[in-house]
């Protein structure tokens, strides 16, 4: 993708080369995907896509988000609880997440110090980073609250 060149224009794009039909429902699917901020399951981006257009198949929806991760646009993540998630890819801009095991909230989160660390711990003992995931899990703010509200006094 160029730096002037749009996401669903980039995907555009990369389906023209491969010889791919673009059509209305592909692009109304990557242009929701671009659109929508945060991780989501098939079945969440799915609903999301029917309130766009209700004649869209979940196996479209499928099938497009993998060609976006072909594409190097969209990423698959899996956290704890392995239902696989889409995110748009930032190739430029590495993020790690925390992970709430309470509500599912997912907080992107950026810090050169873990990134210098990480890549210390792999040099130390002889490897030469080539990518990685980072996820922490725990319980946010609000999950805390509420399991404190809820135990018997």
């Amino acid at each position: 993708m160029t730096t002037a060149q749009t996401p669903l224009a980039a995907f555009l794009d990369f389906m023209n080369r491969r010889g791919l039909n673009t059509t209305a429902q592909r692009r109304i699917i990557a242009q929701a995907f671009f659109e929508l901020p945060g991780h989501h399951s098939l079945e969440e981006f799915y609903q999301y896509v029917l309130r766009l257009d209700a004649g869209i198949g979940q196996t479209t929806v499928y099938r497009t988000l993998k060609l976006l991760c072909d594409a190097g646009l969209a990423t698959e993540i899996q956290f704890s609880d392995n239902i696989t998630r889409y995110e748009v890819a930032r190739p430029k801009s590495h993020h790690d997440h925390l992970v709430c095991l309470g509500c599912g909230d997912i907080v992107e989160i950026c810090d050169p110090r873990i990134e210098k660390l990480q890549r210390e711990l792999a040099e130390a003992q002889g490897f030469s980073l080539t990518g990685h995931l980072h996820n922490m899990y725990g319980y946010c703010r609000a999950c805390r609250e509420k399991q404190a509200a809820e135990k018997p006094a």
